[in-house]
């Protein structure tokens, strides 16, 4: 059954582990699908925070669009699937890195990640993704 939009919204606001797919730039090559930590408020735009030199930020910025698909397993099988276009690329910082985090992590593990991220991860850039295209559906349980 496929969800409303509230529905859709709401379960895409929570803090699911989203499947990021672009395409690969190359015919020779499936889409680039990889998980991924993403902050989506209901009615704006999704972002991801990645690496300045990852090949999820290129390739997002040489197709001009990606999509996520979160899903859950538990109390139904439910999934939201969002594609859309780039609509900015910037450089990510410590703010950032730590609402992602923030949304993700229990509390006492958050400064603990933003610092490894700072040291071992390199420069960050955030993407954002307009919201054009949905499916989604509740599978009930199965």
């Amino acid at each position: 059954m496929a969800l409303t939009t509230e529905e859709r919204e709401s379960f895409l606001a929570e803090p699911h582990i989203g499947a990021f797919s672009v395409a690969p730039g190359t015919p020779e090559r499936a889409p680039l699908t990889v998980p991924i930590w993403y902050q989506y408020t209901p009615g704006g735009e999704l972002w991801v925070l990645t690496g300045k030199d990852s090949r999820k930020h290129r390739l997002a910025v040489e197709a001009g669009r990606f999509a996520i698909m979160a899903e859950r397993l538990e109390p139904t099988v439910r999934y939201v699937s969002v594609e859309g276009p780039v609509t900015s690329v910037s450089e990510g910082g410590e703010s950032e890195l730590r609402e992602m985090a923030t949304r993700y992590l229990p509390p006492d593990k958050v400064d603990g990640y933003v610092k490894y991220a700072y040291a071992e991860q390199g420069q960050h850039v955030v993407i954002r993704l307009r919201p054009e295209r949905w499916l989604s559906a509740d599978l009930g349980t199965i």
